[in-house]
């Protein structure tokens, strides 16, 4: 009698704390809601066409391989909730992530019961079968009698996969697969197990999904930001941040290896991390993660959150014992965020500037920027004198727009640089704020797939000014901005990063959701497999507006066009972007194409894994056979590695980087020929 009393207060107690965080689920989203509707570009209503994008992407999320719901479970969900969401947050019903959660939890917990006796059981490697894998989510089709079966097939692959990775040596593989299977079944077995019981402690999690999955309903763009992801998203955007000062990269058997150790970093100074070091797990004080079986994302979140000033590392070296180690974070610049340029060639000094991104110091009112940077960079270039200028853009994602339109001014003499408009379709100018160029020769800008954001609009405000000329591929799409607001007036906990602003060239076109089209095209590795804005099936539309601004181009466009087409023409027979067209099709060929079903023996892993080996050998032993380039450091540059000895080891790889860069050698050339045109 006394313990169903107890059983009953706990039911009770249960039922009240999910209404009480279905109470605030709600309360949160319809605040969403509400500052979504006042303040998006582009805001739509809450209906059906919602609820089915939220329930979706929300299942996905939890079950993407579909072996964790019933086909029953799933099919009672959808019944319920599918069409349905829209109307119950709008009630103030949240509930529904409850109940989902319950049947997930209920999945996980007979999950790990499976494995647990898959890992003591044996698999039979005999028995005839096959496995299909599928780029885009698939129906839902487990039975129960199946769950078993299922798990084991998968289980049965992974071991074979990973077993095909431990040589290159089939048969000899084969001869020692008894030993090599024990080993690889219970190491896959056990974080298996291990990344379900991660999953079971953080159910709570599933309530930030929900938010963003509501956001991402309005565009790809807008989300909820807690205070401590606001923070880590704020310090990512700056050259200097919290660090921990190592880098990490991952194994062949996809253990997290300590790289290499910033002799100024607080990991360096504690003397007991070495190169080569294994991080078993990583602990912020309040809870723990073991690395083996979290994901990159939850790891990456706790080295990097800047309310995580605290870490403990807890590491294994040459096998032996585990060892902890405290470290307390330290304000550290940001080698990979930061402005940096040579000097490219002898006779005709070109300079170059790489941005990595549009990073700004948004704490303070300090002059931390990238503009300010890149404008020391073009000064120490401009004492060399240089007679043209590569800006790199490549894989730089963007950041501060205050930023962009700083160095945009830099570069163009003066008048309008952009239109924004507004929710209320109200249209402002966007004018260059500094009269004069800090730079007048010839310039090419570096673009490609993951130039994005403010990197596409200062790259398209320098092409419609005739500026530079653009050499790559096609940049990602994005042309919103984005700012951070409270929820209400009242919190300090829950943001919004919301899509409040549409830019326009100057023109009145956009490049939104098309991307910037640069003047000469050329290819670059996984170019048909990098996520473009056109992919997100919420992105805003591209669209153009009637523009009445009048400005002066540097140069007339049909020197622009000459010349770009001189560089297609030479270009059409090169050895090297032809090649990238070659790999990219066998690369579209193993990820984009519809796979057959794979034979589940090791012969058929072990060749399709030598398929995979063969592309990324070729990929990574590829390079130009262009003469290599002369780079090297602008005379003020190298004064200042004298002074700052420890900044050389960085530099000379920069420059070993650069020294067979195709893209780089035809952006010599166009300049060469821009000058030559004189």
């Amino acid at each position: 009698m006394f313990m169903n009393k107890i059983r009953l207060i706990l039911l009770l107690f249960t039922s009240v704390l999910f209404g009480q965080n279905s109470d605030k689920t709600c309360l949160i989203v319809n605040k969403i809601n509400i500052l979504i509707q006042s303040e998006h570009i582009r805001p739509k209503p809450v209906d059906d066409s919602l609820s089915v994008f939220v329930f979706d992407n929300l299942i996905n999320e939890l079950d993407p391989s579909r072996n964790i719901f019933y086909k029953t479970e799933y099919d009672d969900l959808a019944k319920r909730y599918r069409f349905n969401l829209d109307d119950l947050i709008l009630k103030g019903d949240c509930s529904f992530l409850s109940d989902i959660i319950t049947q997930y939890t209920n999945g996980l917990l007979r999950t790990k019961i499976v494995l647990e006796k898959i890992k003591t059981g044996n698999i039979d490697y005999t028995k005839k079968d096959t496995i299909r894998f599928y780029k885009k989510a698939f129906s839902f089709y487990l039975k129960k009698e199946n769950l078993e079966k299922v798990w084991t097939k998968k289980i049965r692959y992974q071991i074979l996969d990973d077993i095909s990775e431990m040589g290159n040596n089939l048969d000899s593989l084969k001869t020692n697969f008894k030993t090599l299977e024990l080993k690889s079944k219970d190491f896959i077995v056990s974080n298996e197990i291990c990344r379900i019981n991660t999953l079971l402690e953080r159910k709570d999690s599933q309530q930030e999904k929900l938010y963003n999955y509501f956001c991402s309903y309005f565009d790809p763009h807008t989300a909820y930001f807690s205070d401590d992801s606001k923070s880590s998203f704020v310090a990512s955007l700056s050259k200097e941040h919290l660090s921990l000062g190592m880098s990490i990269k991952l194994n062949e058997k996809n253990e997290i290896i300590i790289e290499e150790l910033d002799p100024n970093g607080p990991a360096f100074q504690t003397g007991l991390i070495k190169k080569g070091d294994q991080i078993v797990s990583i602990s912020n004080q309040k809870e723990t993660l073991q690395v083996s079986c979290a994901s990159l994302e939850l790891i990456s979140t706790m080295i990097m959150s800047e309310s995580n000033k605290n870490i403990t590392l807890t590491l294994k070296r040459n096998s032996g014992q585990n060892f902890d180690v405290y470290i307390e974070k330290q304000l550290m610049k940001d080698e990979e965020n930061s402005v940096y340029s040579f000097v490219v060639g002898k006779e005709n000094k070109i300079g170059y500037i790489k941005i990595p991104s549009f990073y700004a110091d948004l704490e303070s009112n300090s002059q931390k920027g990238c503009a300010d940077d890149v404008a020391r960079e073009v000064i120490k270039l401009e004492r060399d004198n240089i007679k043209g200028l590569v800006i790199d853009l490549i894989d730089n994602g963007g950041g501060s727009m205050e930023e962009a339109i700083r160095m945009a001014g830099m570069f163009v003499d003066y008048g309008p640089i952009s239109i924004v408009v507004d929710n209320r379709q109200e249209k402002s100018v966007i004018n260059d704020p500094y009269r004069g160029l800090i730079y007048r020769g010839p310039i090419v800008v570096l673009v490609n797939s993951n130039t994005a954001s403010a990197s596409e609009f200062f790259a398209s405000i320098l092409q419609d000014y005739n500026r530079a000329l653009l050499l790559g591929s096609s940049t990602l799409g994005k042309a919103t901005m984005q700012t951070f607001l409270p929820l209400d007036e009242n919190t300090t906990t829950d943001f919004l990063k919301i899509s409040i602003n549409k830019f326009y060239r100057v023109t009145g076109k956009s490049h939104q959701n098309t991307g910037v089209i640069p003047d000469v095209i050329l290819p670059e590795f996984y170019e048909n497999v990098y996520q473009k804005e056109s992919n997100f099936p919420t992105a805003i539309q591209n669209d153009s507006i009637v523009s009445l601004l009048k400005y002066k181009p540097y140069v007339k466009r049909i020197l622009i066009d000459k010349i770009a087409k001189n560089s297609s023409a030479r270009l059409q027979d090169n050895i090297y972007f032809n090649e990238i067209k070659k790999i990219n099709s066998k690369i579209d060929e193993i990820i984009n194409t519809p796979k057959t079903e794979v034979p589940m023996t090791l012969e058929s892993v072990f060749e399709q894994k030598e398929i995979r080996s063969a592309i990324w050998t070729e990929i990574n032993h590829f390079n130009d056979k262009n003469n290599p380039l002369d780079i090297y450091n602008s005379t003020v540059n190298q004064f200042l590695l004298g002074v700052y000895p420890d900044e050389k080891l960085v530099n000379q790889y920069q420059i070993d980087n650069l020294k067979n860069n195709p893209y780089l050698n035809e952006a010599v050339n166009i300049i060469k020929e821009f000058n030559a045109s004189k």
